[in-house]
């Protein structure tokens, strides 16, 4: 595996991927990599071994949903994932991307920086200057080099880009095609390939920031992507995915399950706002399962740099204040109104006496 920081899916699992093709023997459509039954098997994963090959979930507690996304990249229309900052919309666009295109770096990131060239194409100046424009002097965009591969092309953060540079993707879902109006003396047009198609994500938070027209909502499938709703899948996920960024890095620790059920605790009870019966007031940080997942990674990397031996509460606690209070220093008394309930609530448990020791330490 190369030393880099992050692998894109369709080399992180590239063993998966390849077993999957291998025992592939249903309907296959034009373009596509993997049957759509095997694009599902590669993201919720399969009890069996496949090809000889153990095939993980990726994507937990939106079953019905990612078969629906499947199904809507069949047709025509593209695909939106919404929901909670949180709730995987990125990593199954990258997911579904990698399944059934084989690349799922052909990416725009939405800002309000983001310009119609950066999605479509741009030119090369000297190559302009020099013969004008020419396919020679373009620089292909994403967009551009999804649809002449028979791609599918991720679009991150729609709503943060302004309303007319959305808009431009509505010729390109209405009739698959690409103008390019500065080129005379070639075809001016580019025609999308079969398997080409959009997926792009919004946070339900953002809405307000730049709305999608109306055109282009016609032009997509919008699935809403939940937050998990078992507190075991929460749990069985951050012991996951923090276990397996620590084997990545070369990390000898690992969170243990009661020290990652304390960390869901805590979190979920901050965000619910009641605490052993008890209402407390909630803070404005959206405390999401990523976020418990970056705090347990920090956590495992000050044990692992600076000698400790485990993960405990305690180094927990260490970087729980900065999850929950951001900007509103509100958020502190909420904080603080927490811990003195756990103090009076659970002061005898070890565990939670380690994980209110580390807040004490912390200036919690």
């Amino acid at each position: 595996m190369m030393n880099v920081q992050r692998l894109p899916a369709e080399q992180q699992y590239q063993q998966q991927l390849n077993a999957l093709r291998e025992a592939d023997t249903f309907a296959k459509p034009v373009g596509w990599q993997l049957s759509p039954k095997m694009v599902r098997t590669f993201i919720l994963g399969s009890d069996q071994p496949i090809a000889g090959q153990t095939i993980t979930r990726k994507i937990y507690g939106n079953d019905a949903a990612v078969e629906r996304a499947i199904v809507t990249l069949l047709g025509q229309q593209g695909l939106l994932l919404v929901g909670e900052p949180g709730t995987a919309k990125s990593l199954l666009s990258e997911l579904l991307t990698a399944a059934i295109s084989g690349n799922s770096t052909l990416t725009v990131q939405g800002s309000a920086g983001l310009f119609e060239e950066n999605i479509r194409y741009s030119w090369n100046y000297a190559a302009l200057l020099k013969s004008g424009p020419t396919l020679e002097a373009m620089v292909p965009g994403p967009l551009y080099q999804s649809m002449k591969n028979g791609a599918i092309m991720r679009f991150e953060e729609l709503t943060r880009c302004p309303t007319e540079v959305q808009d431009s993707l509505i010729p390109v879902l209405s009739d698959r095609i690409l103008h390019v109006p500065e080129i005379q003396n070639e075809q001016n047009y580019l025609l999308s390939q079969p398997g080409f198609n959009i997926i792009a994500t919004a946070n339900l938070n953002d809405r307000g920031v730049n709305q999608i027209s109306s055109a282009l909502k016609r032009r997509f499938n919008f699935e809403t992507l939940k937050p998990l709703a078992q507190r075991k899948d929460r749990i069985e996920l951050v012991l996951g995915q923090v276990n397996d960024r620590l084997e990545h890095d070369d990390i000898g620790l690992r969170l243990d399950q009661d020290t990652a059920t304390l960390l869901v605790t805590v979190f979920d009870e901050l965000k619910s706002g009641t605490v052993a019966g008890i209402a407390i007031d909630s803070p404005s940080t959206l405390l999401s399962v990523p976020e418990a997942i970056n705090l347990a990674v920090h956590a495992a990397m000050q044990c692992h740099y600076f000698g400790e031996q485990a993960i405990t509460p305690a180094h927990l606690a260490t970087y729980l204040q900065g999850a929950v209070i951001k900007d509103n220093q509100k958020d502190e008394a909420c904080l603080q109104d927490y811990l003195r309930v756990i103090k009076r609530k659970r002061s005898d448990d070890p565990l939670w006496q380690s994980f209110l020791e580390g807040c004490r330490n912390a200036g919690c």
